[in-house]
């Protein structure tokens, strides 16, 4: 990880990355990691020159791109959030259409729902997924231990069935612990929980139902009930807080997609071997998942493929996953033995592997549309300002709808 994280505008200056055409420029966003993935492929190619630049969080960095798009000073590569995505697909113009660069014959090497959300409605191929979510809940066996928990991860798995038995296995941990239980239940709870209904938060025909839908309701229900528990350390998720607070264990669980895992090696390294994984509550479900696209006007977009195809590959994700943990998008490798036997002994040697590939069993892919993620974001403030005390939760909803429609204009 970059030690400096920037916030680009649009006074910078990318499209820098070398004009050798090996070399590039190349935007993600922060708590990934994507260095030890550039690192990878440099060790590989030394005659490429790659500059790295994490933006900020994934929101932040699709602004920038956002403002970069508009300004004509783009990037040659930038990783865009899967909830980001549907915005910059309505007009693919922006960008390289991957297939004239090769896209149609590996498109098949992914799973068919996630390809499928980086494809516009007029056939240009946006972007190529780097990786899916998938969904567990890690958490740390010694702090299980000392409030009575059990701490096996079957037996973990077996405490919440349901969300709301995850709240009051929360309570059970707090009033044994006197300590928090989770990070925050607008992540935790709330942004899991509306990831595993059939519709989200648009009509599989694109209209937007997220204020009519009982699922998206059930879900916003949840995240309140949990903020007002007393059981969470109200850090919200990737803070300064947050971070502290997980090396200092200040708080038990948090919410764990595949991705998250190395955020949690990142943030608290020496607390490898007290964390294990178990199973999130409803067993399944897909949060999170990312994509590399190439903007129209980048300056070196056959360097930014050849990184694409080969990073990207089947195999080049299973390496990825062996470095990282983060779960591949080609389904193909899942029965491969680095992936089937996988065991991350920073969480209790867990068989990583078939966790997360368990996870996406029962998934039923819902749309995302252009304003996913501000509907996200709108939504999960609301629950974070209930939960530090600022909000009324009886009037969080109503609250939640307006916010809504005033951010996205409907």
């Amino acid at each position: 990880m970059l030690a400096t994280t920037l916030v680009l505008s649009a006074a910078c200056s990318p499209g820098t990355g070398g004009g050798d055409g090996k070399s590039f420029e190349f935007w993600s966003f922060t708590a990934i990691n994507q260095k030890a993935s550039v690192d990878a492929y440099r060790a590989k190619h030394p005659e490429v020159e790659i500059k790295l630049t994490e933006v900020g969080t994934s929101v932040e960095t699709a602004q920038a791109l956002t403002t970069a798009l508009a300004g004509g000073k783009v990037p040659d590569l930038v990783l865009i959030q899967g909830d980001d995505l549907p915005k910059f697909l309505e007009q693919p113009q922006n960008f390289v259409d991957l297939r004239t660069l090769g896209a149609d014959a590996i498109k098949g090497d992914y799973l068919d729902w996630v390809m499928s959300q980086s494809t516009a409605r007029s056939g240009e191929i946006v972007g190529i997924p780097t990786d899916v979510g998938g969904m567990a809940v890690a958490y740390r066996t010694d702090l299980f231990a000392a409030a009575g928990l059990p701490t096996d991860r079957d037996q973990v798995g077996a405490l919440w069935p349901t969300w709301e038995a995850f709240i009051e296995t929360g309570k059970r941990y707090t009033q044994a612990s006197g300590k928090a239980f989770v990070d925050n239940a607008a992540t935790s709870v709330f942004s899991q929980a509306v990831n595993q209904g059939a519709q989200k938060y648009y009509a599989d025909g694109g209209e937007l139902i997220y204020a009519s839908n009982p699922e998206v309701r059930s879900a916003f229900d949840l995240g309140i009930k949990a903020a007002t528990a007393g059981i969470t350390a109200k850090q919200p998720s990737f803070s300064s807080g947050w971070s502290a607070g997980m090396a200092q264990g200040q708080f038990a669980v948090l919410a764990a997609p595949s991705w998250m895992l190395n955020a949690i090696r990142s943030n608290a390294p020496d607390t490898a071997g007290k964390w294990d994984i178990a199973k999130v509550p409803g067993e399944w479900g897909n949060w999170g998942g990312s994509y590399l696209a190439i903007p129209k006007g980048a300056k070196n977009p056959q360097a930014a493929w050849n990184y694409i195809k080969e990073m990207q590959s089947p195999q080049g994700q299973l390496e990825h996953f062996v470095r990282s943990g983060a779960l591949p998008s080609t389904p193909s490798v899942y029965k491969d033995d680095k992936m089937a036997f996988a065991k991350d002994p920073f969480f209790s040697d867990a068989p990583t592997g078939t966790i997360y590939t368990d996870s996406l069993l029962g998934l039923k892919p819902f749309r995302i549309g252009p304003d996913t993620s501000a509907i996200n974001q709108e939504l999960g403030n609301v629950i974070a300002n209930v939960e530090q005390g600022g909000g009324d939760p009886a009037t969080a909803w109503a609250d939640a709808l307006r916010n809504t429609k005033t951010a996205i204009g409907k």
